[in-house]
């Protein structure tokens, strides 16, 4: 299972925010809808393999964790619109601590990267800290087919998100020189793993 864990710094964490205007009033919302978009289809399908964590950090109760399981994932498009859609629908549930079920393959709960990455961890889920001066990812893919891909939106990772990252051990890799935007790095990552787990 590949898991892609994006940080939303600004994303809302309420429902009343219009589909027509994600990247203004929802916190950059667009972003992340293409960062579900990009891990989760394929051409004519989508990917069963594929989990992604969405946290959520904006006004006005951050701290929210919505998950993506591509594996039972249903009325899911390929347009921002219908991931913001689910994510709208996941917001307006009572998030507690414990996941909550809002659609088909989409849930929601209260946490923060602190104890995600802990989660993780407990899990023996290998943690990859996507930055570009890291480890080529060419030299090491045969050991990511199952880990946790972080990575941050417009705003990046923080000092502090940073330090949480690698003190749980995350191994630093690049997909490149070059700083991209995170839905790309998520397409080169899939498509990486592609090369050596379809052979």
């Amino acid at each position: 299972m590949r898991h892609f864990l994006i940080i939303g710094h600004k994303a809302v964490t309420s429902d009343d925010f219009p589909l027509n205007d994600m990247p203004g009033s929802a916190g950059r919302m667009d972003i992340l809808c293409r960062c579900v978009n990009n891990a989760l289809f394929l051409s004519h399908g989508m990917r069963r393999d594929v989990q992604v964590h969405l946290l959520l950090l904006g006004e006005p109760d951050p701290g929210k964790v919505i998950r993506f399981d591509g594996e039972k994932l249903r009325y899911l498009n390929p347009d921002e619109r219908s991931s913001g859609s689910l994510i709208k629908k996941a917001l307006a549930k009572n998030a507690i601590e414990k996941e909550v079920q809002s659609t088909p393959g989409v849930w929601i709960r209260c946490s923060e990267l602190g104890i995600l990455l802990d989660e993780l961890k407990s899990k023996g889920i290998p943690i990859i800290y996507l930055r570009e001066d890291g480890e080529d990812i060419r030299d090491v893919f045969t050991s990511l087919e199952d880990a946790v891909f972080i990575m941050g939106d417009h705003m990046g990772i923080t000092e502090n998100e940073e330090e949480m990252i690698l003190n749980v051990g995350a191994r630093i890799i690049s997909v490149g020189p070059l700083s991209l935007h995170s839905d790309h790095c998520i397409v080169l990552v899939n498509n990486e793993l592609d090369r050596t787990t379809t052979k």
